[in-house]
């Protein structure tokens, strides 16, 4: 069964499926997703669609999630970014500050 993405909408979560485990930001290649503070989640956490602009369509968070919790667009449902230098310097900030977006 396919999801059917939200109206302009590249990337997106099941926070109730979701366990935050951040393997999704950890092989998102250009710095779209970041955990964030979640008290009321499993581990303490959430992750979270910082730059839903700069995702490229990769689907490497959607099928690197273990528990079925992220989404991305089709191809024909939305306009992808393409990789650039700041996406990927951005997403080395991330990974460096544990990731959590930098300033969180």
């Amino acid at each position: 069964m396919s999801v059917v993405a939200p109206e302009n909408t590249p990337v997106w979560v099941d926070e109730s499926r979701c366990k935050a485990c951040d393997i999704c930001v950890s092989v998102c290649p250009a710095g779209v997703l970041a955990m964030e503070l979640e008290p009321s989640s499993t581990l303490g956490a959430m992750v979270r669609i910082k730059h839903p602009e700069s995702c490229t369509g990769c689907i490497n968070c959607e099928l690197n999630c273990p528990d079925f919790a992220i989404f991305v667009a089709e191809k024909n449902e939305y306009k992808f970014a393409k990789l650039n230098d700041d996406a990927k310097a951005r997403q080395e900030a991330i990974i460096a500050n544990k990731y959590r977006y930098p300033g969180n």
